[in-house]
């Protein structure tokens, strides 16, 4: 061995001032299993370091120059022939893996051979590059891919010479792509990929293709500003070639441990066809969309909070996107609110406001409340001793009362006639304030009786005066007084109720040892309450005028409330003294089971059964209100949900043959209770392969061996095994079979509704006709692999007897890229969209698509 050659143990650790005068600092060089000292060189091996300054380079192996301040770093080929401990470099542009680099500390610079940095959401790949002293890369035939397979990626752009800016972009000569090793005609002459990690403004690329009815198209390009790190704002447009055009605005928001929220405008005019033609027309739709929530830890007292979607009745028809949503379609009622409300610590009092907004898109009605201000008082029991002596509470300790107070601002009108509304002639308002004071106490151990006073104020600001127009014969508000109006009303009620439990043991010769008991369980109330008449006149609440009716040949007087259609009602006309009847019953099962530690399980039979009406004995005529039923259970596991309302009284025909309900009850008239007036059903079933997964582990756990033996080696079925034998017993073999499985989900949902035809009267049954309707809405998804999905949503209506609007989505996973189609194949929305794009974002323009638009449709009405 050479006498100037050194060996050092492992682990070992050498500093070397550095002899070149531009090395600013010292080179600090490491290897776990051997350091070797040639005149100026040193040579390192096993988990190599070498450090300078901010500078980490690692290897197995590193020849390190200290004249010319040279380190050469490569890997090894191991056992298995897989390259290992390859060249790490890591700056403060970032981290590289090479297969070998030869670096200089003093300029900087490196030769490096097959490299591969992350860069963004890609990953730039190159054989031969050149890293300048500012930290650049050169490249010549370099890789950018998104694919996570970077050594031998599905997709990349082959870019002929490139220069990476770490952290910042890629800019590249002409490059062309490559798709599964098969170059594609598709070349660009130069390129620019940003590949900042933190988010930057630019131009977003607008799409581009053609409508039969709308023409040529550029959509949604725009620009994106990144203002600052707590939100962002993006502007994009669509135009097309016969003057439809349309402009968005969007922002995103997030302050942390505060809010966050996001904000999208949109404004777009659709031009049909030619001014001169007489299809030719012109919509402008507008939305709104904003959603705002705040952090539960920002403050524990006060919330704030915003859910706004409002837009033009014809939005969602005449803007439909290339991937139709059915919900969106099927939804004719959009909502929006917005709320803060506010806790007062050490108070029982809570304050809150809101904003809200409800329209319907079919008849263009819109109704907006704004502002509506709550003040509650949580119960109190102002009686109650604060030192209680003694264990017994009294009476009056129990009483208890709360407050609530509402003022609210209120219009439902046209969408067209909402900006020209007067705010003392159209908006509704007022002031109410309500304050019931109720106690409850034990009567004969099995009752609970609850009395409670209910006393009831509102503020309203005018008042209105009604009379009779003969020119126009009809009634009519003749004036409108303005001015501060108190009214208010009260009643008392009392109720009580028990709980009676009836149970039945069905006999086991019958039913066997399975089924150990069935509970009814029956809870009646009962309650009476009074009202005074405040349409007497000494309340001022109701007034009234006269008129000649020459129909009937005769003065008519009419009756109405000075308040009629105030914000919170009026008070009651007619002394009311009314007892309520309710009945709610529940159906158990109690049976056998391994699984509960108990032994038993129970099951629900009948979940509820509701029936409730009441009578008023104080009424001059009709003392009964209708029956309403309600009830819910579980069959087969599907909640089954049902109600229905039932009159008592009989319609007659009056002097002008037409039915009026009268005062006669059906049980003495047609020997029946009631008749049904209306009645619902609704249903859903969802199962899928983990239902069925669920019952084959179920059934594993409930079965046992086939040839169960004793403790003592006796085979049960077969007898005593002879003594000494020693053979024991074949088992059959068990075949064995690869585990397959298909994920899959289907949702069943149907709702039925009889209601009474008020145009179809029965003269035999002295009763309305039934009305019949029912949807049926099928939901699914199968995933045939990790990678295929499919998606279906369809729905049946039998009273139109057609299809509802059917869609239907297949997509597949193609590891770095995905590919979606979407097709509604009937109605008026017939489409379809199919795609095949990159997943990054970087790469969003990389794609192939192809489409059908629903406006391409004869029928389509979206106009």
């Amino acid at each position: 061995m050479p006498s100037d050659t050194t060996f050092q143990e492992a682990d070992t650790t050498q500093t070397s001032s550095a002899r070149a005068p531009m090395i600013e600092a010292e080179v600090k060089y490491s290897a776990t299993d051997s350091v070797k000292f040639t005149g100026n060189r040193v040579y390192l091996y096993g988990d190599a370091s070498v450090s300078y300054q901010d500078i980490l380079l690692t290897a197995y192996q590193i020849e390190l120059d200290l004249d010319s301040s040279l380190a050469y770093a490569t890997g090894r080929i191991d056992s298995t022939g897989n390259e290992v401990g390859l060249p790490v470099f890591k700056d403060p542009s970032g981290e590289y893996t090479m297969r070998t680099i030869r670096y200089n500390f003093e300029t900087e610079k490196a030769i490096i051979e097959h490299v591969v940095t992350e860069q963004g959401e890609g990953y730039v790949v190159s054989h031969r590059a050149k890293k300048l002293q500012d930290n650049v890369y050169c490249l010549r035939n370099g890789k950018y891919t998104t694919c996570s397979n970077h050594d031998h990626p599905h997709f990349y752009l082959n870019m002929t010479k490139a220069k990476v800016i770490p952290g910042k972009k890629i800019i590249t000569g002409p490059a062309y792509l490559v798709l599964e090793d098969v170059t594609m005609p598709i070349v660009v002459p130069f390129g620019f990929v940003p590949s900042s990690t933190s988010y930057s403004s630019g131009f977003i690329l607008p799409s581009y293709g053609e409508e039969s009815n709308r023409g040529f198209f550029l959509r949604d390009g725009g620009y994106y500003w990144a203002a600052n790190d707590y939100f962002d704002l993006s502007m994009t447009g669509d135009i097309y070639s016969n003057g439809s055009w349309g402009s968005r605005l969007a922002s995103r928001y997030k302050v942390r441990y505060k809010y966050s929220g996001s904000f999208n405008f949109q404004y777009i005019t659709n031009i049909t066809s030619e001014k001169e033609l007489p299809d030719y027309s012109k919509s402008t739709d507008m939305s709104i969309n904003w959603s705002h929530s705040q952090d539960s830890k920002a403050n524990p007292y006060s919330r704030f909070s915003a859910s706004v979607n409002f837009s033009t009745s014809s939005f969602d028809r005449n803007n439909v996107g290339s991937i139709i949503n059915p919900r969106q379609l099927a939804t004719n009622t959009k909502r929006s609110s917005i709320s803060y409300s506010r806790q007062f610590p050490n108070s029982p009092f809570n304050f809150s406001a809101n904003l809200q907004h409800s329209q319907n898109s079919r008849d263009t009605t819109i109704d907006l409340t704004m502002p509506n201000l709550t003040l509650t008082m949580n119960r109190i029991y102002p009686f109650k001793s604060k030192n209680k002596v003694g264990s017994k509470e009294r009476w009056y300790e129990k009483i208890s009362l709360s407050y609530t107070g509402n003022a609210s601002n209120r219009i439902s009108t046209k969408e067209s006639e909402l900006m020209g509304s007067s705010l003392t002639k159209d908006w509704k308002n007022g002031v109410q304030h309500t304050i019931p004071v109720s106690m409850n106490f034990k009567l004969l151990r099995h009752f609970t009786l609850s009395p409670s006073f209910n006393y009831k104020e509102r503020w309203y600001f005018k008042s209105i005066e009604k009379s009779y127009d003969t020119e126009q014969n009809q009634v009519v508000v003749s004036d409108t007084t303005q001015g501060f109006n108190r009214v208010f009303d009260y009643n008392f009620s009392v109720g009580t109720q028990t709980k009676l439990y009836t149970f039945f043991r069905p006999s086991r010769w019958l039913f066997g040892e399975g089924i150990q008991a069935i509970r009814h369980m029956m809870t009646p109330s009962v309650s009476m309450s009074y009202r005074p008449d405040f349409g007497d006149p000494k309340y001022g609440y109701y007034d009234w005028f006269e008129y000649y009716d020459p129909n009937r040949d005769e003065i008519v007087r009419e009756d109405y409330s000075i308040y009629e259609g105030a914000m919170y009602g009026v008070p009651g006309r007619g002394e009311s003294g009314s007892m309520s009847f309710g009945l709610n019953n529940n159906l158990e099962m109690k049976i056998k089971s391994r699984k509960d530690s108990t032994g038993y399980k129970k099951i629900p039979l009948l979940e509820s059964l509701n029936f409730s009406t009441s009578y008023n004995f104080l009424a001059d005529s009709m003392n009964w209100s209708r029956i309403n039923m309600s009830g819910r259970t579980k069959v087969l596991g599907t909640s089954v949900n049902f109600n229905a309302t039932f009159d008592p009284y009989a319609y007659q025909l009056n002097e002008n043959g037409n039915p009026v309900r009268v005062d006669k009850l059906l049980w003495r008239t047609q020997k029946k209770i009631a008749r049904m007036e209306n009645a619902s059903l609704s249903f859903g079933l969802n199962f899928g392969s983990k239902t069925f997964q669920k019952k084959d582990r179920d059934n594993g756990e409930k079965g046992g061996s086939e040839f169960p033996e004793d403790e003592q080696g006796m085979d049960m079925m077969n007898g005593p095994s002879p003594v000494g034998e020693t053979q024991q017993r074949q088992e059959p073999a068990t075949p064995k079979y690869a585990e397959f499985s298909i994920p899959w989900n289907i949702s069943l949902n149907y709702n039925m509704r009889i209601l009474q035809d008020r145009q179809n009267f029965d003269y035999d049954k002295m009763d309305y006709k039934k009305k019949f309707t029912a949807d049926i809405s099928l939901n699914g998804n199968l995933e045939l692999t990790s990678k295929w999905s499919f998606n279906f949503t369809t729905g049946y209506n039998l009273d139109r007897k057609e299809i509802s609007h059917t869609n239907i989505r297949i997509n597949r996973d193609l590891h770095c890229w995905s590919m979606s189609f979407n097709l509604v194949p009937i109605g008026t929305y017939k489409s379809y969209f199919f795609s095949i794009a990159v997943n990054s974002s970087m790469l969003r323009d990389l794609k192939y698509e192809k489409r059908s638009h629903p406006r391409d449709n004869p029928s389509f009405g979206g106009f």
